[in-house]
């Protein structure tokens, strides 16, 4: 057969990836695929930057729409990343006839369910196993090997640049702002971190996950989103002598009136698996009904975990250009037919546990108002640590993990605590999950 031709969109870190490991695993690759597989073109800003990979043989170009265009190509992969002009590069990729391959989180997310419809009328795969965790093939799990499963949540830690702050934070008790700048001179944070640290980017890759796990559309507008900007090195001290370790989660649900999509810091017990993914390592926890938790550990980011990906989905493209389009693997597991409307629930309807930090005056029954507007609240508390006022100061840190209360009751309760005056500020919330 003849082999398959592959035409590339951006020669960055990933593209190059791709290269390097096409070449080098070229026979191991054949043998899986079943056919040659060939880069021909790829696009890139400059064709006079120095690469990480060797291009002899590929035909390189400035303009992407050349090779999306040309009839020679059978694979679109696309690595430019963002919306403009991936978005309009893929879908003309597709009205062209040509299978895509896309590494685009953001693009999945936001603009998925019309690129899979686009996809369906043309009878053509759009795979998107490295828009996700990088090296680690978590939608193939989700979308093949759980398929016998309901799954009941999953929860992430699928960004790196934050999990590697974390760990920094509770290794050397450094502080936020010091290990940003450090992120960035390694080049695990970029210039603005915004998309990074604020939790956009787990959110893209949430939404897609959950998509996948419950049958659901890519909803990325109504998934709640918290950053780690406001983590103190006190937070991850006292939660560390609690017995637990802050990390950021991307969190999916089942629950009785919908599903719960949010990210944010998170309290994860010590003894956990996931609690020990250190550095700029990724993972993801999966509850199925038939098989129980399964955890999926590996690098999220890189040019050669991530090309690990993008091959394999390039495989699987090749593996199936003969088969019927209507009996592939659907795009998000379940047959478009069957993507069900499950309701997003709003973060005030979320029940989670709580570690909360508050300041008080070193007075006598100021802890008692506090456990009093609990109480009225019907929020139980699991554990009290009370430390000793800073030297010449007046207020003391408070510390207490509640058990699971719904959000908007939490919020009312905290809101009172606020305002007795014997509390200085305002009330710092984490929310914690035993993954159990």
């Amino acid at each position: 057969m003849k082999p398959v031709t592959i035409g590339l969109l951006g020669l960055g870190t990933v593209g190059g990836g791709t290269v390097r490991v096409l070449k080098r695993n070229a026979s191991e690759i054949t043998r899986r695929a079943g056919r040659d597989i060939q880069i021909v073109a790829a696009s890139a800003r400059s064709l006079d930057k120095a690469r990480i990979c060797d291009t002899a043989g590929i035909r390189l170009t400035t303009d992407p729409y050349e090779i999306v265009n040309d009839p020679a190509i059978d694979i679109v992969v696309e690595l430019i990343g963002g919306l403009d002009p991936a978005k309009d590069l893929v879908l003309q990729a597709l009205d062209a006839g040509k299978h895509v391959v896309t590494a685009n989180k953001m693009l999945i997310a936001l603009h998925g369910n019309e690129v899979f419809a686009k996809a369906r009328e043309k009878g053509l795969m759009v795979a998107f196993e490295a828009a996700v965790a990088g090296g680690i093939p978590i939608i193939k799990a989700l979308r093949e090997g759980l398929s016998g499963n309901t799954v009941e949540w999953l929860a992430g830690i699928i960004n790196g640049t934050c999990n590697f702050i974390l760990t920094e934070m509770w290794e050397k008790g450094r502080d936020f702002g010091d290990v940003l700048k450090e992120a960035q001179a390694l080049g695990y944070a970029e210039a603005d971190p915004t998309f990074d640290v604020e939790g956009v980017d787990a959110a893209h890759k949430l939404t897609i996950l959950a998509s996948i796990a419950f049958g659901i559309p890519l909803q990325f507008a109504k998934v709640y989103i918290e950053g780690i900007s406001g983590i103190t090195s006190l937070d991850v001290s006292y939660a560390e002598a609690l017995g637990y370790r802050i990390k950021l989660l991307g969190i999916a649900r089942r629950a009785a009136e919908g599903i719960e999509l949010r990210v944010h810091p998170t309290l994860i017990p010590a003894r956990r698996l996931i609690a020990n993914v250190n550095g700029v390592m990724n993972a993801v926890l999966v509850k199925g009904d038939a098989v129980g938790p399964t955890l999926y550990y590996g690098a999220g980011a890189g040019a050669e975990p991530t090309a690990s990906a993008v091959v394999a989905d390039i495989v699987d493209v090749v593996r199936t250009l003969t088969s019927d389009p209507d009996n592939r693997v659907p795009h998000l597991a379940f047959q478009p037919g069957a993507i069900a409307d499950i309701p997003v629930l709003p973060i005030e309807a979320v029940e989670t546990a709580y570690y909360l930090r508050l300041s008080a005056e070193d007075k006598p029954g100021v802890l008692a108002d506090v456990t009093r507007i609990l109480a009225n609240h019907n929020i139980s508390i699991e554990a009290i640590i009370q430390k000793e006022p800073p030297q010449g100061g007046s207020q003391l840190p408070v510390i207490l993990l509640i058990h699971k209360v719904r959000e908007r009751e939490l919020n009312e309760a905290v809101a009172r605590i606020e305002a007795l005056p014997t509390i200085g500020g305002s009330v710092k919330r984490i929310r914690l999950e035993t993954l159990g």
